[in-house]
């Protein structure tokens, strides 16, 4: 949890010495203005949560050194508590007047201190936060407007297939199972379980995809510590014959594998991996060779896959999105044109890159680049 900061100001060092004295047992950054000119230059740089402000100070004081801190929109926000020695009614209305959140009379008294400090810290927390969850709402109202063609156009197509078909495919087994279950052998009751179960999990797979796209575009990667894995033939091979099941493709794979520590979560490598793999088997021939390749140069791993079919036309390249798929009345695919997004989303917040080379109609290879993972990296 962040320390607190407290601005002082007050033009006596020895005022600034009973306050220290007496925050010394709480755990506070204090840092010293001794005059309301240095108290408004330092803002920039001391970032203050709170403002203990002296009134009563020479060329400029506390009340004025109040109401420009307070116009100031960036700073508005920074609780004050004017220090003053000053007791009518008038003198504490102006305090007010000027922006002022509490005040504090002279002699400062230590458990009043206290406690008025904590409070107005906690005041300024709970506003931090507010602010904060007021950014996430606006940065995600932006996000969505900016991809409402996208949510309102392409996924109005794919998506919508893509979920109906295997649902529809599970409801109706369910009603031929429920009506004429006494007709079904075991060995057809099986059979009829195992495709609802392969359309079940075709649903899980979109919607974690899903998930982990939506995930990636409002909030990034997870800010902890760097995460790393190892890229290994064994590894690769079984993620990739795991991916070309349903193709039964495995024949076709080919691998050339050079190992290494890369800077990138487990979960991140498989989808990476799996994407990449399941659009070369998607929009290629069987029988025709599918390569996934892998070689450490310049602290980056260079990650390939190519193979040979449909490939890209520089136009689509540039165009690649969400929910986006060529050609489609010409191929017919499942999917909704997530993949490449996804890869290209999280080489980016891993601080890599994606690079794709092709000749329409004749073969693609798609190269995503991720930094090697190093012991010094910071955490």
């Amino acid at each position: 949890m962040k320390v607190p900061c407290i601005l002082v100001v007050d033009d006596e060092p020895d005022n600034f010495d009973v306050i220290e004295t007496f925050l010394s047992s709480a755990d506070y950054y204090l840092h010293y203005a001794s005059n309301g000119y240095d108290a408004i230059a330092s803002l920039e740089d001391v970032h203050p949560d709170l403002i203990l402000l002296d009134v009563m100070m020479p060329e400029l004081d506390g009340i004025e050194v109040c109401r420009q801190i307070k116009n100031r929109m960036k700073w508005k926000a920074i609780p004050i508590i004017m220090v003053t020695a000053l007791n009518s009614k008038e003198d504490l209305a102006n305090c007010l007047e000027s922006g002022a959140d509490d005040f504090i009379g002279k002699p400062v008294n230590s458990v009043e201190l206290k406690a008025r400090v904590k409070s107005m810290l906690r005041m300024k927390i709970q506003y931090d936060q507010i602010s904060e969850f007021s950014i996430l709402q606006r940065n995600t109202i932006n996000t969505l407007a900016k991809n409402m063609d996208e949510l309102t156009g392409n996924i109005a197509v794919s998506l919508s297939h893509e979920l109906n078909t295997p649902l529809n495919g599970i409801v109706g087994i369910l009603d031929i199972l429920k009506n004429n279950l006494a007709d079904f052998d075991d060995n057809e009751i099986s059979d009829l379980l195992g495709e609802a179960q392969h359309s079940a999990y075709r649903l899980v797979n979109l919607t974690k995809r899903f998930l982990l796209y939506l995930q990636l575009q409002l909030f990034g990667i997870n800010k902890g510590s760097v995460q790393e894995s190892f890229l290994s033939l064994p590894i690769v091979e079984l993620i990739v014959r795991r991916g070309a099941r349903n193709y039964d493709r495995a024949k076709d794979l080919l691998f050339d594998i050079e190992e290494g520590e890369i800077a990138i979560s487990e979960d991140y490598l498989l989808t990476i991996l799996l994407e990449l793999v399941d659009n070369a088997l998607k929009f290629s021939q069987k029988g025709t060779p599918v390569k996934v390749s892998s070689e450490v140069k310049n602290n980056m791993m260079y990650l390939s896959i190519h193979n040979v079919g449909k490939g890209m036309t520089s136009e689509q390249i540039a165009k690649i999105g969400t929910f986006t798929q060529f050609d489609r009345e010409t191929y017919s695919q499942q999917g909704v044109g997530i993949g490449l997004k996804l890869v290209k989303m999280i080489a980016q917040v891993v601080k890599g890159f994606v690079n794709i080379n092709s000749t329409y109609g004749q073969d693609i290879t798609v190269t995503v680049g991720l930094p090697i993972f190093s012991a010094s990296q910071p955490n």
